[in-house]
């Protein structure tokens, strides 16, 4: 049966990309978390390059509602976050923490969004860095291009491309282990730098949340914010405009305010992690693509058993109430209450914790792993247990 995000025209797996790249070069070092590139500057047998791209997806598309309805600058502030995020933390599952160059590369239908948004996404990303420099971290900008291609995007689209070198003997390649502890991050709540609570939403299932939380008004005056071929009754089929408030355990939140909350970074938790403390995980794992399943790309013969998450927060108790996808696929879509995992032996799993914990971000053993025969994933979650 087909699932409800590849209804919308998008895959949380990704088969048919990861099907495209099969013959392509995986790099010197094919199961860390970003592709690994010999020294190609300085043919330094000993260094390592790293490169990797993204963007922050249809999360525009929730900026644009937002801005279009409220007039709020700010949230586009948000996405250069998003966008950035979703590379640099990419990085860092790697060991590539600091210094990194960033490029951007924005692509927009200058019919609908005008220069003062490109500004404050520039501005976005400057703060940002800004923010990594008092954190001791060096991420530099290496510029970028704005395009103005109106035929090819409806709205807009944000992407950053992100570079690193270091010591290939630093390089963390996935090696997961049985008997390995998960522990996990959590993506809400309010760290030591952040300026607001963060809902958790992340930069990944906005396509589908936004169909599944929002109400029609939008399909009919911002039909720019749907793919004209995704069939109709799949479209904006939630009961919510993204100013209405909702009450979630006891706490007033708009929709906007949820659905628009920027992509939280785990850097300097990671870099204190490799850093001050020297722990050097067996893995990392960034729950973007594929989401709570993600890690089945890394491992071999190993079953990774998630049995202790985090109480759902807010935003997604409200999208499991809402969503047509079914409780099994909002696994695959959603990081449903963390976005980070560091796999350890169990011994060290206290002092993990209690780095996340002095940034203010919660975390805990949220599961374990143990060997098997094959790659499997098992999530106990509150409607049962979900084999993957």
């Amino acid at each position: 049966m087909s699932k409800r995000y590849e209804k919308l025209g998008v895959s949380a797996s990704k088969d048919e990309v990861h099907q495209a790249i099969r013959h392509l070069d995986k790099g010197i070092m094919p199961n860390a978390f970003c592709k690994v590139l010999p020294d190609l500057a300085g043919a330094d047998e000993h260094m390592a390059n790293l490169m990797h791209a993204d963007t922050a997806g249809t999360k525009t598309n929730l900026a644009y509602l937002w801005w279009k309805e409220t007039g709020d600058l700010s949230v586009w502030k948000s996405i250069a976050q998003d966008a950035l995020v979703m590379n640099i933390d990419d990085l860092a599952c790697t060991g590539a923490i600091s210094p990194v160059i960033i490029s951007s590369t924005i692509g927009r239908n200058k019919h609908l969004i005008p220069g003062e948004v490109i500004s404050a996404i520039i501005a976005g990303t400057q703060d940002l860095l800004e923010l990594f420099r008092s954190q001791g971290l060096e991420v530099i900008s290496g510029g970028g291009e704005t395009a103005d291609v109106g035929d090819v995007v409806r709205t807009i689209d944000v992407g950053i491309t992100a570079f690193a070198r270091l010591p290939r003997k630093e390089v963390i390649e996935v090696n997961i282990q049985p008997g390995d502890v998960i522990v996990g991050l959590s993506s809400s709540g309010q760290s030591t730098y952040e300026t607001s609570y963060n809902s958790g939403i992340g930069s990944n299932g906005l396509t589908a949340a936004r169909h599944d939380i929002l109400s029609s008004y939008y399909r009919t005056h911002y039909p720019e914010t749907v793919a004209p071929q995704t069939d109709p009754q799949h479209t904006y089929t939630g009961k919510y405009r993204m100013t209405d408030s909702v009450v979630l355990d006891g706490i007033s939140y708009t929709i906007g305010q949820l659905l628009t909350s920027p992509t939280r970074t785990f850097v300097p938790v990671i870099s204190a992690l490799l850093g001050k403390e020297k722990i050097r995980p067996n893995g990392m794992i960034h729950c973007t693509g594929g989401a709570q399943t993600k890690v089945k790309k890394f491992i071999r013969d190993r079953k990774v058993i998630k049995d202790n998450l985090f109480s759902l927060p807010p935003v997604f108790n409200l999208i499991s109430e809402l969503s047509l996808c079914s409780k099994e696929e909002l696994y695959e879509v959603y990081n449903m209450g963390h976005r980070m995992e560091i796999y350890v032996p169990a011994d060290l799993a206290d002092a993990v914790i209690g780095i996340s914990n002095s940034f203010g971000i919660e975390a805990k053993v949220i599961g374990r792993v143990e060997e098997s025969k094959g790659e499997s994933i098992e999530i106990h979650s509150p409607w049962g247990v979900f084999q993957y």
